[in-house]
């Protein structure tokens, strides 16, 4: 789990975080153009990409788009600091989280850690057990296997990113309750939410889209549904089907 990619064309950073990276006890690889990035990423086992927005050639998100059409592999985007279009955009095309320039190598790590946590299986039951020994989670036809990091809608896998995961494990182990957005964030994003991030929102915005199109639900009725609870956070239900009259 400790072997990651780097793609920036800064080199003195790359550089920088190779040695940083290597002293936690990371094995890094550096690419500082896309394409031989995408090569590295295909050909390499890696279990992480660091990748930055502003490439020379294609893009960070045309990257990121080709590594999403055949790979789940988690990614953590560099933007520009303040620049929020890029995150949010990234995000919404499967980045699993972001870090604005300049940033403390240290805050890195503990990103890298928390996304190592949710790809490795890292959730946690209600009643503190590991996932492995969680219980499958079944709402509707949404079907969530935590031992098997698989999720369905339908009998058809949702595909979805470490994060989305994750945050449709924390919604259904307790469908009917309100989470808030902040507790989301902590026990997804192992992080606390700044003033204006909106990486919950645009991660449920995405779940809701994926499970919204991929289920072949016999009954359309029986369709799980994330609800927003304005200045609360998210609720997971299944809607009761109205009885059809006769």
């Amino acid at each position: 789990m400790n072997r990651v990619l780097i793609i920036d064309d800064d080199v003195e950073l790359c550089d920088l975080l190779k040695d940083y990276l290597e002293a936690e006890g990371f094995a890094v690889n550096a690419a500082h153009r896309s394409e031989t990035g995408l090569e590295l990423c295909f050909q390499g086992d890696f279990n992480l990409v660091i990748l930055d927005v502003m490439l020379p050639g294609m893009n960070g998100f045309d990257l990121l788009r080709k590594i999403r059409e055949s790979s789940r592999i988690p990614v953590i985007m560099l933007t520009a600091r303040g620049d929020d279009v890029d995150r949010i955009v990234g995000l919404e095309m499967g980045a699993d989280d972001y870090l604005a320039k300049p940033f403390n190598p240290r805050e890195l790590v503990a990103r890298i850690r928390a996304v190592q946590r949710r790809a490795a299986g890292g959730l946690v039951s209600s009643s503190g057990a590991a996932a492995s020994q969680a219980t499958v989670l079944r709402a509707g036809d949404v079907v969530l296997d935590p031992l098997n990091q698989r999720a369905t809608s339908g009998g058809a896998e949702l595909g979805l990113t470490s994060v989305e995961f994750s945050l449709l494990y924390e919604l259904m182990k307790v469908k009917g309750r309100v989470v808030s957005r902040d507790e989301l964030a902590e026990k997804v994003l192992g992080r606390k939410l700044a003033v204006f991030d909106r990486s919950i929102d645009v991660h449920v915005s995405s779940l809701r889209k994926k499970l919204a199109g991929e289920g072949k639900l016999a009954d359309p009725s029986d369709q799980p549904v994330i609800k927003s609870i304005r200045g609360v956070g998210y609720l997971f239900t299944v809607p009761t089907p109205t009885p059809s009259s006769t």
